[in-house]
């Protein structure tokens, strides 16, 4: 019917992937800005963070270029098979610039071509949960058109409320600007962080991670509560980084402090693509409107 691409920031499971018939477009990531590794196929997510917490280093991260999204959608374009692809928020990275260009690219050879590429404004778990959601569309027989359609409206609805255990990350990568300035005012204090509809912004402060934990979750109630929505007109998902215990701790204080379950198969291992910005340390709360619950 049509073909699923995602680049790897959307941090899905291998097992996710395969069963769902998705194509990942790999990001590089660099220890020495001279040798960059594919995301997953030339070094894991372990290994990636293993790195990260054991070496003094600031990794820089590598978008995919016009040739990769060329030769991933040519496979499907000269089949006659529509493609819908989802990048990283573009605040966030230029994929979506390398993907629309392939795109137009190819156009010109076949214009009849079906490609629709989307800006997710968002990353990691929520890319996650967007992803999922046009997975859903497509299981449930919409078509190409009534999915694009749908995804334009579901991307404004996706939020992602985290912390991290470090600014420095984000600090040397200027990925955060004025947030970083304003919870480094005092000693300790570190920003609860929302990216919504492709903007950064500040939910709140606090200093000890427990206590940044509990603001995130307090922070999605309270977005549930301000703006009068549902809580089962959504999905829910959670992403953690190198600590996977921590992430499975923070998953069960999630579905019981927001009265929510979180679907097992998007709850993400935030990848290399988001880390390199926010350090080992990453954790927070995905949230999505469900396709069926548009207006």
């Amino acid at each position: 019917m049509y073909k699923i691409i995602s680049d790897s920031a959307c941090d899905l499971s291998k097992e996710y992937v395969e069963k769902n018939d998705i194509t990942v477009v790999p990001f590089s990531v660099s220890f020495d800005q001279e040798h960059y590794l594919k995301d997953s196929i030339d070094i894991t997510r372990d290994e990636f963070y293993t790195r990260l917490v054991n070496e003094n280093v600031f990794p820089k991260s590598s978008l995919p270029s016009v040739e990769e999204y060329m030769n991933t959608f040519l496979e499907y374009v000269k089949q006659d098979i529509p493609v819908i692809c989802l990048t990283i928020s573009l605040v966030l990275s230029g994929s979506y610039n390398s993907a629309r260009t392939a795109a137009d690219l190819i156009k010109e050879d076949y214009p009849d071509a079906k490609i629709a590429v989307f800006d997710s404004k968002q990353n990691t778990a929520t890319q996650a949960l967007l992803v999922n959601e046009i997975v859903r569309m497509k299981n449930d027989g919409l078509n190409f058109e009534q999915a694009v359609e749908k995804t334009e409206k579901l991307i404004p609805t996706a939020i992602i409320f985290f912390t991290v255990g470090s600014l420095d990350y984000l600090r040397i990568g200027g990925r955060i600007g004025k947030l970083a300035s304003i919870a480094t005012g005092k000693l300790g204090i570190k920003p609860i962080i929302l990216l919504k509809n492709g903007e950064l912004g500040l939910g709140g402060i606090g200093r000890s991670r427990a206590k940044l934990k509990k603001a995130v979750l307090d922070t999605v109630n309270k977005h549930f509560t301000d703006n009068n929505l549902s809580k089962d007109d959504y999905n829910f998902n959670v992403g953690w980084g190198y600590d996977k215990e921590e992430g499975a701790e923070f998953l069960k204080d999630t579905e019981s402090t927001l009265g929510v379950k979180c679907l097992d198969e998007l709850n993400v291992d935030i990848g290399m693509t988001t880390a390199v910005h926010t350090g080992p340390y990453p954790i927070g709360v995905g949230i999505i409107q469900k396709y069926e619950t548009l207006k």
